[in-house]
C-alpha cells in the first residue's frame, strides 16, 4: 500500500494549476484575435477566395503572417483569414522553407555550397588528338 506524500500532492497541485493557467491564456488570446480578424476581415480565404458562412465559419483561420502568434496589432496587419487547407499549406511551405535553408538550398532552388571544381575530362581533347595521329 503507497504511502501519499503531501509535498507530491502539493507539487502536483501546483503544475496543474499552471498548466490550466497556460490554458486559459492561450485560449483567450485566440479567441481575442480571431474575434478580431473576424469583425475586420471579409470571411473570404485570402488564397483560395472561398467564402464562408456562418454554417461553416469554424474552417476559416486566423493566419499570423509573421508566424510569431504573440504579435496581435488591433489593426490586424499581422493577420489574414486563410482557409484550413490554404492555412495547412502556407505552413508546409514554410516548413519546407527552413529544410531547404537547413541543407544549403536557396531559394532559387540552386545548392548554396561551392561548385565541384575538378575537371576530370580538362585535358580529355589533347589525348584524343595524340591517338589519332
Amino acid at each position: 500500500m503507497a504511502i501519499d506524500n503531501p509535498g507530491n500532492n502539493a507539487k502536483s497541485a501546483r503544475t496543474d494549476r499552471l498548466i490550466a493557467d497556460a490554458v486559459r491564456h492561450r485560449q483567450t488570446r485566440e479567441a481575442g484575435y480571431r474575434e478580431q480578424a473576424l469583425k475586420i476581415y471579409p470571411w473570404i480565404c485570402g488564397r483560395c477566395s472561398r467564402e464562408f458562412t456562418h454554417q461553416n465559419l469554424r474552417e476559416l483561420t486566423v493566419h499570423h503572417r509573421d508566424h510569431n502568434h504573440d504579435n496581435n496589432p488591433s489593426d490586424g496587419s499581422n493577420w489574414e483569414l486563410l482557409c484550413l487547407y490554404c492555412h495547412d499549406n502556407e505552413h508546409s511551405r514554410q516548413l519546407d522553407a527552413e529544410a531547404a535553408r537547413q541543407a544549403g538550398i536557396n531559394s532559387s532552388g540552386s545548392a548554396n555550397r561551392p561548385l565541384a571544381t575538378a575537371q576530370p575530362f580538362a585535358n580529355l581533347k589533347d589525348l584524343l588528338k595524340g591517338r589519332q595521329q
